[in-house]
């Protein structure tokens, strides 16, 4: 028996949690950087608490529930598409069971083994389980890990919500001259952290990752406030 490497994530549930971390992030960052958006361009409108802080929370709101329905229907479309092959599958291991082993085995040789051991392995899996080996090599589905869109739903409005809470507070806390500065700079820190974070959960390089993120941020925070101001004064 070949020895485990703990470092490698081999296992479905360790690659499931990777995939909903990454996604919370993600939410994370698109709550940080909207709602700063909005909320730096009401400040540069005007220097008044209230309408900064309804304009915060209405994003914030309008937001978490935004990609709470996104994701609800994103993830119920996904999993409707992943039955359907599913069933279809399990309909043609019932009918046509020679014809499916067949099958498999040929998808085996495929994947680089030799014939014999195509067969063999093949069998064995058609003993133990036909219709979990076949929805992994053929569709790459796992029948008892399919993705709940509540679940998908709820994280992302969470983690949403609590993105988007650091600009609210951000900007609402501080005495007026200093506000603005104090977001900017809470911001971008904040959006270096979910750029590294992501960056090393998705295995890719933090640092091109974090420059992105920020730069973007710092654009997106400083046209809203330039567009805030240009109103303030006009009206």
């Amino acid at each position: 028996m070949f020895p485990s490497h703990p470092d490698e994530p081999h296992q479905t549930g360790l690659h499931a949690r990777l995939n909903w971390l990454r996604a919370g992030v993600l939410g994370a960052n698109d709550g940080i950087v909207s709602t700063a958006g909005l909320v730096v361009g009401v400040a540069g409108a005007t220097t008044q608490r209230a309408p900064i802080l309804t304009a915060g929370l209405a994003g914030l709101v309008a937001g978490a529930v935004s990609m709470a329905l996104g994701e609800y229907v994103s993830v119920s479309s996904q999993r409707d598409t992943e039955r359907s092959m599913l069933a279809k599958e399990r309909r043609e291991l019932a009918e046509h069971p020679a014809a499916e082993l067949q099958e498999l085995a040929e998808l085996y040789v495929a994947k680089g083994l030799s014939a014999p051991t195509a067969q063999l392995v093949a069998k064995e899996l058609t003993a133990k389980d036909a219709f979990t080996a076949h929805a992994d090599i053929e569709l790459g589905i796992d029948p008892r890990a399919l993705t709940n869109p509540w679940q998908a739903a709820i994280s992302s409005a969470i983690s949403f919500t609590l993105g988007a809470l650091l600009p609210v507070l951000a900007i609402v806390l501080p005495p007026p001259a200093v506000r603005v500065p104090i977001t900017f700079v809470a911001v971008l820190i904040a959006l270096a952290l979910t750029g590294s974070v992501s960056a090393t959960v998705g295995g890719s390089g933090r640092r091109v990752a974090v420059r992105r993120i920020v730069v973007g941020g710092a654009l997106a925070m400083g046209i809203t406030y330039a567009v805030g101001q240009l109103l303030g004064t006009a009206i």
